[in-house]
């Protein structure tokens, strides 16, 4: 045997052991015929990587071997992965290859769920992809359509805010200041007179005692609803919250829309102006109450007739006013 046969035998044995060496290290056994390979198809992989395991039933069967993006023009952005089983464990073509999280810090793998109701899969089919939603992920779609709702019931609030401050222009709260001042010193003359049913309180003290008792047991029952809405059930106080939310948005078109008590007081000005001269005639009433008390209540210890009422010549603020 000469030197150029024993150096090519000597080349061809070392090309083939470092060709065998560079895919040992990949991953890939050249002498392991019962390794097949198979594709899928995702249009997100979810945080999938090379050599991520592949697992049918828990048990580790493989690893991703390639990812990459599918060139044909009606799938253009989808992702097709290619990896391999090395067990020889039978599972047919419908089998389901989904994307799943062990745990939220941990990268996602690839699990076969098998299928053995059709015909069995070979090396280089390509099966069926889904992606399973992660704890995030789920809490993100059931929180998405109440965020929708919240949005419009905000759009609404804020159209009403705008009627309401189109409504109290600087006349109209000027007007409005005037009136709560009014008020106020008619509410003050109102304590003035009440004060004089101080007797009537005192004997009621006993009422007020059990009523202060009652109110404790209440406080005590709204303590027992709280811990029963703590270990409520959260899925069913969100379902009732966009239920609410629904309400309120409905609720909020119809004040736009003018309809209702509350819908006419913010755009009827003649309420407004009823509410305003109704507190100036009750004004007026309790001066008259104050000024001419005769005229309303007749008080008498020995029974005498109530004598018929004549008015008296106008005060001195009275013929301000006329003035």
């Amino acid at each position: 045997m000469s030197k150029e046969l024993k150096t090519g035998i000597v080349a061809i044995v070392v090309i083939a052991i470092f060709i065998w060496g560079y895919n040992f290290l990949k991953g890939q056994n050249l002498f392991d015929t019962d390794t097949r390979y198979f594709k899928v198809e995702y249009d997100n992989i979810s945080g999938l990587t090379k050599s991520s395991f592949v697992t049918i039933n828990g048990l580790k069967v493989g690893k991703v071997d390639k990812i990459d993006f599918n060139n044909e023009p009606e799938k253009m952005g989808h992702l097709i992965v290619r990896f391999s089983v090395e067990k020889d464990f039978p599972f047919s073509k419908n089998s389901i290859v989904k994307i799943y999280s062990p745990s939220p810090l941990s990268p996602s793998n690839l699990a076969i769920i098998p299928d053995y109701q059709a015909e069995n899969a070979i090396s280089g089919d390509t099966l069926k992809g889904e992606t399973e939603s992660s704890l995030f992920t789920s809490i993100g779609e059931r929180l998405d359509p109440i965020q929708s709702k919240l949005e419009k019931v905000l759009v609404s609030a804020d159209s009403l805010f705008k009627n309401v401050n189109n409504v109290l222009d600087y006349r109209t709260q000027k007007s409005l200041r005037g009136s709560v001042l009014n008020l106020e010193s008619t509410l003050q003359e109102v304590m003035s007179m009440m004060s004089s049913f101080n007797s009537l309180i005192d004997s009621t003290s006993t009422d007020l005692k059990k009523s202060v008792k009652n109110t404790r047991l209440i406080t005590e029952n709204f303590s027992k609803v709280s811990d029963t809405l703590a270990n409520a059930n959260i899925g069913r106080i969100m379902r009732k919250a966009e239920v609410t939310l629904n309400s309120a948005n409905e609720m909020l078109e119809t004040i736009n829309k003018g309809n209702g008590t509350i819908g006419k007081l913010v755009s009827d000005d003649k309420l407004y102006n009823n509410i305003a001269a109704m507190s100036k005639e009750l004004e007026d009433l309790l001066r008259e109450m104050k000024l001419n008390p005769k005229r309303f209540v007749h008080f008498s210890l020995f029974g005498k007739r109530a004598k018929p009422y004549t008015p008296n010549k106008k005060t001195a603020s009275e013929k301000e006013e006329n003035k």
